[in-house]
C-alpha cells in the first residue's frame, strides 16, 4: 500500500478515485503545525530559530498519517504546487519524523497542476524530494510576518488605544486605502465647459463634433473654464458655416487579453460576477479539487494560485480546436499566442488560471454545478478561449470639421468606429476600472470638402472629479503593480482590512475607517519606511530570490531584524503626547476641516481660548480642548469632520465615545451612539446617578453595521425592538424579532432561531420569520437557541440525512449522531455531500460517534431569553459550571485538574 497526502478531503477523494486499491490517500486538512501565538515562537536571538506547534486537529491527522504508514511501502506528498504546498509536505515530514514513524519508508514528492487522472498519473512517474528553497522561502515570510505582528502590534496597543494590529503587507495596502482617501479629501473641483456641434451632411446623415481648436491654437479638454468663454464660442458656431476640412480612416487591431493570473482572476470577478476576492478563490479551489460532472469527479480548473500566463502546448492546441468547432476557422489566428507577465516580481512558475479540458463547455457543465461555480467556470473558460481567438478587426475614422464666421476659423473634431471583424469580441471583452466610455460611434458617409448643416450648438458645464476610491478589484490591481504581496495573499490581505475595521465596503469601494486612518498616520510617522511600497516590493523580491535558491532565507531576516528592532526599541521613550502631535500634524485636514468663515479650524467651539486636539480613551480616539478640565468640550473623530454635522459635538459636558444623534420624538429624550467594552451600541436618554433608578434603554449594533452608518431613523429601530414581525400561522400568538448576546433572533412563546447571515433583525419580513420558527419547531428542542436550520445536503450511506449547520463555534455537518466541525479550508456555502460524508465518516472513525452532550447549555438560560431579561452580559456558562462544582464530589473535583494536566503533558510530548 502507498499512502498518498494532500490537503483537503475533496482533493483526497477525487484522486482516490483515479489511483485505486493500492492507494491510500488521506487529507492533512491544510497546516498541521504553526507557530504558537505567544512571545518567543521564533527567537532572533537564536538565529531566528522557530518553534512549531501540532494543533489539536493537526495532531489527529499526523496520529492518521502515521497509523496508514505504518507498514506501508512509500509515502507520497501531493500537496499544492507553490510555497505553501510545499510547507505543508515539509510540516507532515517533520511531524511524521518526530514521531518516528517514517523509520525506513521512503517519501516522495509529486505535483500537478491540475486535478484528472493524466495529469496525476503523470506526476506520479516523476517524483522528487521536497524543494528546500520554497520551504525557506515560506519560513521567511512566516518569521517576518511573526515578528512584526508580535513586535509592532503591542507598540500600537500601548501608544494608539483601539489599534488592532499591524501586518507586513497589510499595513501598507491600508496606507493605499488611506492615501487615495486623503487625495479625494484634498481635490478642488475645476470648472470646464464642452462645446458640441450637431452637424447634418447632404445625404441628410447625423453626428456630433466636439470643440478642438479655435484661431491656429488647439484646445483642451479644461480650456474653456468658464461661462463668459463658453457662451462666446456657441455664439459664433451658431453664426458659422460648416464644412468637411477631411476625413482619415485608419485600420486598427485589438488583441486579446491573455489568460487568468491569480490576480486578474479576482479582478475580473469582481468587477463582473460582483464577487469579493475571498468568496472568488473559495470558489475557485473547488473548482480545481473536484466536482462531480456527470458522474464523474474532476477538477475542471487547473490550480488557481500562481502568476504566470503560459498555458501548456496541448491545452493550446485543444482551444484552438474548440474555436474551429465553434465559431468557425477565420476565429482561428495563423499561430498560437504565447504571453509573458508584466508585473513585478512574476515567477511564471505554473500556467494560467485555465480549464482542464477546453471542450467542457460552460453550458454543458452548469448544471453540475452549483450557481456561482458555474459563473466562475464561464468566465474562466470564455477568458481562456479568447486568449487563442483572432484579433478584431477595426477601422477608426477621423472627420476635421471647420467652423469659419467672418475671418476667424473654429476647429471641430468627429470620432468613430466601425467593427469590420469582431475577433474574440465575439466571445469576450474585459471589464475596466473607472474608465471613460470609449466614442465608438459610427459616423456618416461624408468627403472631404462638404459642407455641413448646423442643427443645434450646445455648451454644458462640467467639473473635474476626484480620482474613485479603490475597489477590491482595482486596489488588488495597484498591489501586483507595486509588487506588493503575492496572488495567494491578496484575498487574506483585503479581508483582514474588514475584519479589524480598519476599511468598510460603501456601494463597492473601500474607505478607510478613523482606526486605519490614526493606525497608517501612527506608521508613517514612527515606522515610515515598513510602509513605503518600494521597500516593501524589495523585500518581495528578496523573498523570490530564497525561492530561487540564490540568497540565503536567515540572511533577509537578519538585514530586516537589525534596522526593524531598532526602530521598534526608538519607540521605547516615546510619549503619548508626540504621537498626538504627529497624529494631529498629518490628519489635520480631515480631523480639522477649514471652516466656511476662515477661523482657526482648531479653536475650541465652546471656550475659545483652547486648541482642539486628538485625545485618547478607553475606547479610542476622539477631539478634545486643551483647557480640560475647565473646557470639557469633545466630539467623536468623524468620518466627516464638519462639525454640527451629526459629529457628535458638545458644548457642555460632552463625553469622548458619544456621538449624539438626535432626540427621540416620542420622548424628547437624547439618542446617542456609544463605544461600549463590548462594543459600539445606542442610548435611549442618560443614566442617573441614583440609587434605584431606572437604566435608559440600550441596544447593540448589529455584525456587519458599522457605527458611520448609524442614523437617528436607524437608532430609534434598535431601541424599539422587540418587534412583531408575524402571527404564528397555528397559535395566532406574536413572532418577534429581537437582538441578544449572541446575535439577532425570532421568537415565538419559548422557541427561538437565529437568523442567518443574510437576515436583517430590523428588515426580516414574516414568511422568512414563520419559516424560521417552523423549521426550529419541526427540529425540537424547546426553549434552546437555535442555529439556522441548515441545509441538506442529502442521504449518508447508512440512510441518515445529512445537513450543513451554523454552529456556536463556525459551520458544521450532522447525521443526527456525529456532528463534525468543518476545517477552516472549506465554506459551508460550498460543501458538497461527497465531503459532508468524508467528514461524518472521519469524526466518527475518530471516536466522535455519540453526539456531543449539550446538557449544560440546554439547561442554562438561552442567549435569546437573557437578552430579553436583560442579562445579556452575564456568562451563560460559569454560573451553571460553578453549580456543578458545587455538586462534585471533593475527590473528584481533586482529581480532575490531575487528569487535564497529564493530558495536557501528553499532547504536548506528542
Amino acid at each position: 500500500m502507498k499512502v498518498v497526502v494532500v490537503e483537503s478531503p475533496a482533493k483526497a477523494k477525487t484522486i482516490n478515485k483515479y489511483l485505486g486499491r493500492d492507494y491510500e490517500v488521506l487529507a492533512s486538512f491544510g497546516h498541521i503545525r504553526d507557530l504558537p501565538a505567544k512571545d518567543g515562537s521564533v527567537d532572533p536571538e537564536a538565529d531566528f530559530a522557530m518553534i512549531w506547534e501540532v494543533e489539536d486537529r493537526g495532531a489527529k491527522r499526523v496520529s492518521e498519517i502515521a497509523r496508514a504508514v505504518k507498514g506501508a511501502e512509500k509515502l507520497i506528498l501531493a500537496t499544492d504546487p507553490d510555497r505553501e504546498g510545499e510547507a505543508i509536505s515539509w510540516h507532515v515530514i517533520e511531524a511524521l519524523t518526530a514521531r518516528k514513524a517514517l523509520k525506513g519508508i521512503p517519501v516522495e514528492r509529486v505535483t500537478f497542476n491540475a486535478i484528472t487522472k493524466a495529469s496525476v498519473d503523470a506526476a506520479m512517474k516523476k517524483p522528487r524530494q521536497i524543494d528546500q528553497a520554497l520551504v525557506d522561502a515560506y519560513l521567511a515570510r512566516r518569521a517576518l510576518d511573526y515578528l512584526v505582528g508580535f513586535n509592532l502590534s503591542p507598540v500600537l496597543w500601548r501608544k494608539l488605544p483601539g489599534a488592532r494590529s499591524a501586518g507586513r503587507v497589510q499595513s501598507v495596502a491600508l496606507r493605499l486605502v488611506v492615501e487615495r482617501e486623503m487625495e479625494i479629501e484634498r481635490f478642488k473641483p475645476r470648472e470646464y465647459w464642452s462645446i458640441i456641434a450637431t452637424l447634418v451632411t447632404e445625404a441628410g446623415g447625423v453626428f456630433e463634433a466636439r470643440l478642438v481648436g479655435a484661431d491656429g491654437k488647439r484646445i483642451q479638454r479644461l480650456d474653456v473654464g468658464n461661462t463668459e468663454e463658453a457662451a462666446a464660442f456657441k455664439r459664433d458656431l451658431e453664426l458659422a458655416t460648416f464644412q468637411v476640412a477631411s476625413i482619415e480612416a485608419k485600420p486598427a487591431k485589438r488583441h486579446p487579453q491573455p489568460p487568468f493570473t491569480t490576480s486578474t482572476l479576482q479582478q475580473e470577478a469582481s468587477r463582473k460576477l460582483g464577487m469579493a476576492p475571498a468568496q472568488t478563490m473559495r470558489v475557485a479551489q473547488r473548482l480545481y479539487e473536484g466536482v462531480d460532472v456527470g458522474g464523474e469527479t474532476v477538477g475542471i480548473i487547473t490550480y488557481m494560485r500562481t502568476d504566470g500566463v503560459d498555458m501548456a502546448p496541448e491545452a493550446i492546441q485543444d482551444a484552438r480546436q474548440v474555436i474551429g468547432r465553434e465559431f468557425g476557422d477565420a476565429y482561428v489566428p495563423g499561430a498560437p499566442r504565447k504571453y509573458t507577465v508584466k508585473a513585478k516580481n512574476a515567477q511564471e512558475a505554473h500556467e494560467a488560471v485555465r480549464p482542464t479540458d477546453m471542450g467542457r463547455l460552460p453550458k454543458h457543465v452548469a448544471r453540475h454545478l452549483e450557481p456561482e461555480q458555474a459563473k466562475l467556470y464561464d468566465l474562466i473558460w470564455t477568458r481562456t478561449i479568447a486568449s487563442q481567438m483572432e484579433s478584431a478587426e477595426l477601422e477608426r475614422t477621423t472627420v476635421e470639421v471647420s467652423a469659419n464666421v467672418g475671418p476667424r476659423r473654429i476647429d471641430l473634431r468627429a470620432t468613430g468606429q466601425v467593427v469590420k471583424f469582431d475577433g474574440f469580441l465575439a466571445l469576450y471583452q474585459e471589464g475596466k476600472d473607472d474608465e471613460e466610455d470609449e466614442d465608438a460611434k459610427r459616423l456618416p458617409a461624408m468627403k472631404a470638402g462638404d459642407a455641413l448643416k448646423r442643427e443645434r450648438i450646445a455648451s454644458t458645464q462640467h467639473f473635474t472629479e476626484p480620482p474613485p476610491r479603490y475597489s477590491e478589484a482595482s486596489l488588488v490591481k495597484r498591489m501586483e503593480e507595486l509588487g506588493i504581496g503575492r496572488p495567494s495573499t491578496y484575498a487574506a490581505v483585503l479581508q483582514t482590512l474588514r475584519d479589524r475595521e480598519y476599511v468598510r465596503i460603501e456601494k463597492k469601494r473601500l474607505q478607510p475607517e478613523d482606526k486605519g486612518r490614526l493606525v497608517t498616520g501612527f506608521l508613517e510617522s514612527f515606522f515610515k519606511r515598513y510602509v513605503e511600497y518600494d521597500f516593501t516590493a524589495s523585500l518581495e523580491e528578496q523573498l523570490d530570490r530564497v525561492s530561487n535558491a540564490e540568497i540565503d532565507w536567515r540572511s533577509v531576516l537578519r538585514d530586516f531584524w537589525r534596522d526593524f528592532s531598532a526602530a521598534i526599541g526608538g519607540t521605547k521613550e516615546l510619549r503619548v503626547t508626540e504621537v498626538l502631535e504627529a497624529l494631529n500634524g498629518l490628519l489635520g485636514p480631515h480631523i480639522f476641516p477649514e471652516k466656511a468663515d476662515g477661523g482657526d479650524p482648531r479653536a475650541c467651539p465652546t471656550c475659545g481660548a483652547g486648541q482642539l486636539s486628538l485625545k485618547l480613551g478607553k475606547f479610542g480616539a476622539f477631539i478634545g480642548c486643551s483647557n480640560y478640565p475647565e473646557c470639557k468640550y469633545t466630539r467623536q473623530l468623524s468620518a466627516s469632520g464638519v462639525e454640527g454635522e451629526g459629529d457628535g459635538s458638545s458644548a457642555e459636558g460632552g463625553q469622548p465615545g458619544v456621538r449624539v444623534l438626535g432626540d427621540d420624538p416620542a420622548t424628547g429624550l437624547p439618542v446617542t451612539l456609544r463605544d461600549g467594552r463590548f462594543g459600539p451600541f445606542v442610548q435611549l436618554g442618560e443614566a442617573s446617578a441614583e440609587k434605584g433608578a431606572e437604566k435608559p434603554k440600550r441596544s447593540s449594533l448589529p455584525k456587519g453595521m458599522t457605527p458611520g452608518s448609524v442614523t437617528l431613523e436607524i437608532a430609534l429601530r434598535l431601541l424599539s425592538l422587540p418587534r412583531e414581525v408575524a402571527k404564528h400561522p397555528e397559535t395566532g400568538e406574536p413572532i418577534l424579532a429581537n437582538l441578544g448576546r449572541f446575535g439577532p433572533y425570532v421568537q415565538h412563546g419559548k422557541t427561538y432561531a437565529n437568523l442567518g447571515k443574510d437576515d436583517d433583525v430590523l428588515e426580516i419580513g414574516a414568511n422568512r420569520a414563520i419559516d424560521l420558527i417552523v423549521a426550529k419547531e419541526q427540529g425540537g428542542g424547546r426553549g434552546r437557541p437555535s442555529s439556522d436550520p441548515g441545509r441538506t445536503l442529502g442521504q449518508h450511506p447508512d440512510g441518515a440525512a445529512l445537513v450543513v449547520k451554523a454552529g456556536k463555534y463556525g459551520p458544521y455537518v450532522s447525521d443526527g449522531s456525529v456532528n463534525a466541525t468543518l476545517p477552516k479550508t472549506m465554506a459551508a456555502e460550498s460543501l458538497t455531500l461527497e465531503q459532508a460524508i468524508d467528514l461524518v465518516n472521519a469524526k466518527r472513525a475518530s471516536g466522535g460517534g455519540k453526539k456531543p452532550v449539550r446538557k449544560t447549555a440546554s439547561r442554562a438560560r438561552t442567549p435569546a431569553k437573557k437578552a430579553e431579561a436583560g442579562e445579556a452580559k452575564k456568562p451563560a456558562v460559569r454560573k451553571t459550571a460553578a453549580k456543578t462544582a458545587a455538586k462534585a464530589p471533593a475527590t473528584k473535583a481533586a482529581a480532575k485538574p490531575a487528569a487535564v494536566k497529564k493530558a495536557t503533558a501528553k499532547t504536548k510530548a506528542g
